[in-house]
């Protein structure tokens, strides 16, 4: 069943797909765009230049495109931009960009859980998971397949790189790198195992990701040190992929290792 419910507010702008499904007191407010087979629940708010791709379902309460929660927002023209087949739960907030002409990005198949954030000009991968409460400052960056866990919260202009997995209440202060895991407090505890082997990658991928963890957070080497190191020695597509993160611009520097102390204690 497609159609606008007579009890939603949909601004004449607003450029709806036929086969979408609005429900009752949805608001759509300014030139928002919403693809084929997308289904807006109860109470949901679009803002904005916003725009759906197709099959996106957005959940009762959830509010896409709202102004940034930033000072530096002068009213300008920003956008927000969803891929397709996107689950967006009850309560979840994605902002538009700040400056003018910025957007927000979210990729493709993303599922943002209840109550989740996306700041500002934040930029999702696909497949990005954001669980319960959790929270995106403005610039983040998030690779695709990711996890972040329930209330766990992301400084602004922070990387998460592809597969990596955030601890529940984690507290991410500086770049985790692709395919590892970190604890509460956003130090490195491992590799992503389970995640790379139902990704599919290989025997020699999975190799090169545990040594490189080795080098850059078990074998007393600087940071700068172990990266050289690895430029060497990662030849697999993988391998090269979380070499080109270390080496990557960096606003917040690549997080820490959990120290042996407190892993003895």
């Amino acid at each position: 069943m497609s159609g606008v419910h007579p009890a939603a507010i949909v601004d004449p702008r607003a450029d709806v797909h036929p086969s979408a499904v609005i429900g009752p007191h949805v608001v759509i407010d300014g030139p928002v765009r919403i693809g084929a087979n997308c289904h807006i629940g109860p109470f949901a708010v679009l803002l904005g230049n916003t725009t759906l791709g197709t099959g996106c379902r957005v959940h009762s309460n959830a509010v896409i495109g709202d102004e940034p929660q930033d000072r530096a927002y002068g009213g300008g023209t920003s956008f927000v931009r969803i891929g397709n087949d996107c689950i967006i739960r009850e309560g979840a907030t994605v902002h538009r960009g700040t400056a003018e002409g910025s957007e927000t990005v979210v990729g493709h198949r993303c599922l943002l859980m209840t109550n989740s954030h996306v700041g500002h000009n934040c930029l999702l991968g696909d497949d990005v998971v954001l669980v319960s409460g959790s929270l995106l400052g403005g610039y983040a960056e998030v690779g695709s397949r990711a996890v972040i866990s329930g209330n766990a919260a992301v400084h602004q202009f922070v990387r998460i790189g592809e597969l990596a997995m955030v601890s529940g209440l984690g507290k991410i202060t500086q770049d985790i790198p692709p395919f590892f895991m970190t604890d509460r407090d956003g130090a490195i505890v491992g590799i992503n195992l389970v995640g790379l082997i139902r990704a599919g990658f290989s025997v020699d991928e999975r190799r090169e990701i545990k040594h490189a963890h080795r080098q850059i957070y078990r074998n007393g080497l600087m940071h700068a040190d172990a990266v050289r190191q690895l430029s060497d020695t990662l030849t697999t597509n993988a391998g090269r992929r979380l070499l080109e993160f270390l080496v990557g611009n960096s606003s917040r520097g690549i997080t820490r290792g959990i120290s042996r102390r407190k892993k003895a204690a």
